[in-house]
């Protein structure tokens, strides 16, 4: 779980990355000599939504996800909150919950396309 914390930041990156790729508009036709496809922004496509509120987790990684969102204040939630709306899985699976992003308070994106969101009841 402490991967979770650390990840948080990560998640931020790569959702605002995945956001802004989908925001972008159709490129013209690329070039006949053009073969090879566009390297990938690293971040993996989300195959797969989990949300655990932070009551259900161990006592130990409850302090450091506390710990995590004290240190990134209001500007690190709301950008990860931006992100999370700018997500259509990620808004989807929280609507289908009755959520939504203002209760994340942190997230996780593993390798598999594990996006991990961590709620609180009441937001920060």
């Amino acid at each position: 779980m402490l991967k979770t914390i650390f990840l948080a930041s990560a998640m931020t990156l790569a959702l605002s990355a995945a956001a802004g790729a989908q925001q972008q508009p159709a490129s013209p036709s690329p070039a006949p000599a053009q073969t090879q496809q566009a390297p990938s922004t690293g971040a993996p496509t989300i195959t797969v939504v989990n949300i655990v509120d932070v009551e259900q987790l161990p006592p130990e990684t409850k302090t450091q996800v506390d710990q995590y969102v004290a240190k990134q204040g209001n500007d690190g939630l709301q950008k990860l909150r931006q992100s999370i709306d700018s997500t259509p899985e990620a808004k989807s699976a929280l609507q289908q919950k009755g959520m939504t992003s203002r209760q994340v308070v942190a997230a996780s994106l593993d390798d598999n396309g594990t996006l991990t969101l961590i709620t609180k009841k009441k937001a920060s």
